[in-house]
């Protein structure tokens, strides 16, 4: 009797060091994956998040990381699993400049962001809203283009997402906010940057997937080390130490397990945004759980 061929399941993620550590279990590096994939081979479509954004409307990959931004629009597509979490516990995209700014003169400075599905966009618009302005004074740029269009003048400021959160000083640029910090401060809770998801046409298969996705994060975190290595491929501008505490912040137990308050924190931030008419309204948020 042969055996089945594994089914393909593409799964998109962008080439930062946070996504290729915890998917890298993943890979076949020409040994095979390092977790049991069951009845699956994974493909990886390696994009920028806004790219994946924009993809993800289309449904055009079985499993992608996406911006919890873009889930209000793509609910009907995709439902999140309840690891492959990204959350800014205390910290998260920052804005920064090279001149101090205060909170209420940031409306009137331009202001380079790196998308307008991310989650650092959507924060920064109920950032905004909180000093009762809107953000419409911005220019989309690429996320690794952002902190070098800042330092030389082209624009008085950048929201930074990825490692430019750790390395944005070496450009001498200063931190204006912090928007995990801001959102933990007001709202004491996470502030929920990326998640991943399946496509519901594979709704049938949602808890066997799921479940190989959480050994995968599973198996890099605790073969730190070899997944930190691995990682330093797709680590711009970072040694093993710096990449390392990359990792860290967005690779840990909220990754594993959004629990219950990670949970709060993504309906909330939902919730807040259709109020404020960011997004639009999707109710109750569905999370996958590993099976």
């Amino acid at each position: 009797m042969t055996t089945p061929d594994p089914k393909p399941l593409r799964i998109g993620h962008s080439p930062d060091p946070d996504d290729a550590f915890m998917w890298y279990p993943l890979a076949d590096l020409g040994d095979g994956p390092k977790v049991d994939t069951g009845a699956y081979r994974f493909e990886h479509v390696l994009e920028d998040i806004e790219s994946l954004n924009h993809r993800c409307e289309a449904g055009e990959l079985e499993i992608t990381a996406l911006s919890i931004h873009q889930l209000a629009y793509v609910a009907d597509k995709y439902t999140l699993t309840n690891c492959g979490s990204s959350m800014g516990d205390g910290y998260g995209p920052m804005i920064v400049a090279r001149q101090p700014y205060d909170l209420e003169q940031l409306p009137d400075v331009k202001l380079a962001v790196p998308g307008i599905r991310t989650s650092a966009f959507l924060s920064t618009g109920l950032l905004y809203r909180s000093v009762g302005r809107t953000l419409d004074n911005y220019e989309v740029v690429m996320f690794d283009q952002i902190i070098d269009k800042v330092a030389s003048g082209e624009f008085d400021a950048g929201l930074i997402i990825h490692e430019g959160q750790l390395t944005y000083g070496n450009a001498g640029l200063e931190r204006v906010i912090d928007l995990g910090e801001w959102w933990g401060n007001t709202r004491g809770l996470p502030l929920p940057l990326g998640g991943n998801a399946i496509r519901n046409d594979l709704r049938d298969e949602f808890e066997p997937i799921c479940k190989v996705l959480y050994d995968s994060i599973n198996y890099a975190l605790e073969h730190r080390e070899q997944a930190v290595s691995y990682a330093l491929n797709y680590a711009r501008d970072m040694g093993v130490e710096l990449a390392d505490k990359f990792v860290g912040m967005y690779v840990n137990d909220w990754t594993l397990d959004y629990t219950d308050r990670g949970r709060q924190a993504v309906q909330q931030l939902l919730a807040e945004g259709a109020e404020a008419g960011l997004v639009p309204e999707v109710g109750q948020i569905a999370f996958i759980m590993p099976g």
